[in-house]
């Protein structure tokens, strides 16, 4: 019972690496690193059902169209699956030019000359060796000292240079992980790996790739940035070396890991698009690829039809992208808080009026356009909503831009109604409640407007004669004022007895062209010194004033009446 009271007692902190002078805190990314996926090998082992060839290909066309220059194939010993699709894809004639491909194989003989076979004919490739080098591996694992641990890097090393000889078509590279190199000792990681450089004789013009992989998340990410740089810093013929970074998600700072990494002198970074991977993933290429992206870095990945990219992931990996995921959820880009809206709402606005492409909109770190998004499902309405909210909906579904003091009036009726709903209100929901509240092309309604005249009398009055439609009986009426406003709020008290003070008017267009219409807004005193609001809309800006009093009228009666 004491031990379940405190398991942390059963646990042990991670040391710190002893790096002095460390130089990667003060350091930025300022170039994209070389991408590889790893979806159709990692990625594909993790999920349930493993792709079959036509989900593979599919996923490969893709990897390919967003710019992915370097993909791990598969891991053709694990079975004939695996090594015919590799040998389709090697045949196929799909595999561009400026991309290769990479498989992965264990150290054993058996394996690495399976992995060879599975890549004759292609015209360059990548074979990835590795074997695990950590004290957990080599005490509990394989019951092995650290010498027979490097032993079986040099073997498998030599297997590689020898069948590279043997199939000089193709233009070969080697890729080596020290694997579990995030648990392993600093100084026996760069004992392996210079033994495996020994074996395969790099060059600066033809390097080793040397993948330190967080195989298991184990520390915080400042401390793998550590062990990179350490590792950088103190490996011999460095220059004849890249340092790729294949990160785990354990303990959810995978992506964090590889950023800090790359700052730490690594030059590439190993992952799968949305992070699919064994136990909670491995590094998302989306979000490190898009977090560049917003400080200024082309990333050289294109991800300007995300929704195209998720479709394909999701079909591929029967996994869905969480609606919350960094930058490619549904939901990423989508407001319900009120105080939220209302700055995105102000940062919009202010957008369209600066005379830079900058992109300074609260809230949104990337512009939802860039990645194929619209501004549709930026900011969406439910009872969590304020004023901004609705009234953006507003703006982007029906044109309508709301007065301040409209859009206090009119969110009382949207809260009752999500209150009441108990669910998200989309734009038709809005604008039914709009058209209700306001009586906007709604029927039946106490007063209708039919037809109308203006003119100028003598005195430089203008008089308003139209037929109004009044509970179901049409009626002629007429009245005079300054304006056309007035000349109908003064045949309002003359016809009906109906006393309006106007307060506030507003108008603007919906629409440009030969459709073009208008809006306008009216708010009224009351002789209570209540305040009602009205709205017209029509191809004309004077009869949409004439509609907007009319409104504000019925919104007087329904309130007497209640």
């Amino acid at each position: 019972m004491s031990m379940l009271r405190e398991p942390s007692r059963k646990y042990t902190a991670f040391p710190q690496v002893p790096l002095t002078e460390r130089r990667w805190p003060s350091r930025t990314i300022t170039a994209p690193p070389r991408w590889l996926s790893t979806d159709l090998r990692d990625g594909n082992q993790a999920i349930v059902d493993p792709m079959d060839a036509v989900k593979k290909n599919r996923f490969f066309d893709l990897l390919v169209e967003i710019g992915v220059k370097e993909i791990e194939v598969g891991f053709p010993s694990a079975g004939a699956t695996e090594f015919d699709f590799i040998q389709s894809l090697v045949h196929s004639g799909r595999i561009p030019d400026d991309v290769t491909v990479q498989v992965l194989t264990q150290s054993r003989e058996d394996l690495i000359r399976t992995s060879f076979a599975s890549l004759d004919g292609a015209r360059a490739a990548i074979v990835h060796l590795y074997n695990a080098v950590s004290p957990a591996w080599r005490d509990i694992v394989f019951r092995m000292s650290r010498d027979e641990v490097r032993d079986i890097a040099v073997a498998g090393a030599k297997i590689m240079r020898d069948e590279a000889g043997s199939r000089p078509a193709t233009d070969w590279h080697f890729q080596y992980s020290p694997e579990t190199f995030s648990t392993a000792e600093l100084d026996f990681s760069i004992e392996v790996c210079e033994a495996v450089m020994e074996v395969l004789a790099p060059t600066p013009e033809r390097p080793i790739i040397l993948n330190l992989p967080a195989t298991v998340e184990a520390a915080t990410a400042n401390i793998y940035a550590d062990q990179i740089e350490y590792f950088c810093r103190n490996l011999p013929n460095r220059e004849s070396a890249v340092i790729s970074l294949h990160t785990h998600n354990d303990r959810g700072t995978g992506v964090a890991a590889a950023e800090l990494g790359l700052m730490a002198g690594a030059d590439r970074v190993e992952g799968c698009l949305f992070g699919n991977g064994e136990r909670t993933g491995n590094c998302c290429l989306v979000t490190v690829a898009l977090n560049l992206y917003t400080q200024g870095v082309d990333p050289g990945l294109d991800f300007s039809d995300i929704d195209r990219v998720i479709e394909t992931v999701e079909y591929c990996n029967q996994i869905p992208v969480h609606q919350r995921h960094p930058y490619g959820g549904e939901l990423v880009f989508t407001a319900f808080s009120g105080s939220h809206q209302d700055a995105i709402k102000k940062g919009f606005e202010a957008h369209e009026r600066q005379n830079d492409e900058r992109w300074r909109v609260p809230y949104l770190p990337i512009d939802p356009a860039d990645l194929g998004r619209n501004y549709e499902a930026v900011i969406r309405v439910n009872s969590q909503s304020g004023k901004g909210g609705f009234a953006w909906v507003l703006e982007q579904d029906q044109g309508l831009k709301l007065p301040k003091k409209m859009q206090a009036d009119f969110s009382r009726q949207v809260q009752r109604m999500a209150d009441e709903m108990g669910r998200e209100l989309n734009a038709a929901d809005i604008w039914d409640v709009f058209r209700r509240t306001y009586h906007v092309q709604v029927r039946p309604k106490h007063f209708q407007l039919v037809d109308y005249e203006e003119s100028r009398a003598a005195d430089g009055t203008r008089v308003f004669a139209g037929t109004i439609e009044v509970e179901g009986r049409v009626q002629s009426v007429s009245g005079r004022g300054n304006g056309l406003i007035s000349s109908v709020v003064a045949t309002l008290k003359e016809s009906f007895g109906l006393e309006l003070e106007v307060c506030d008017y507003t108008e603007h267009a919906l629409s440009t062209g030969s459709h073009a219409r208008a809006a306008a807004y009216l708010e009224c005193a009351l002789p209570s010194g209540a305040r009602v609001w009205g709205c017209g809309i029509d191809e004309d800006v004077a009869t949409a004033s004439v509609r907007a009093v009319l409104s504000a009228a019925n919104g007087a009666v329904e309130r007497a009446e209640s």
